[in-house]
């Protein structure tokens, strides 16, 4: 029984936390930027001929410079994606998924950390690894500060 109130209460807190997180100004923002990349009809063209063209890219790489048309695909393609990528919307919209991103790779560090140091986080950030994450690969003998 008291394992399963315990359950509960965990539960209610991390929805709890996820309120919490949803009311942020972050959270706000990466909402607001969301749908101004959905609702602007010039960011959407820019990103469906991006899209179209990946896919025409994804079938040159099969191939590679043996595909005849090989060089007007990959340069149409990065002409397309510097354009989306330079569109306003777009640019604001990834910095707030960053922003996002990097506010809940610090909670899961703190939540993980509140558990046991020797829990691994897998943020993709380097600023939140620390040196006990090493998976025994570095090849400096335990150099790095792991237990390799």
């Amino acid at each position: 029984m008291l394992a399963t109130l315990e359950s509960i209460e965990i539960i209610e807190n991390a929805e709890m936390l996820g309120k919490i997180i949803q009311e942020t100004n972050i959270a706000e923002r990466y909402r607001f930027y969301y749908h101004k990349l959905q609702e602007d009809s010039t960011t959407r063209r820019k990103i469906a001929e991006f899209v179209k063209m990946k896919e025409l890219y994804e079938d040159v790489q099969r191939f590679g410079r043996y595909h005849p048309e090989y060089k007007q695909i990959m340069t149409k393609t990065r002409e397309l994606k510097r354009e989306m990528d330079l569109d306003e919307n777009v640019a604001n919209f990834r910095k707030a998924e960053n922003d996002l991103q990097s506010l809940l790779d610090q909670i899961s560090v703190i939540i993980s950390q509140a558990v046991s140091d020797s829990i691994k986080v897998d943020t993709g950030n380097p600023f939140f690894d620390t040196g006990s994450s090493c998976s025994g690969g570095c090849g400096t003998g335990a150099g790095c500060g792991c237990s390799a």
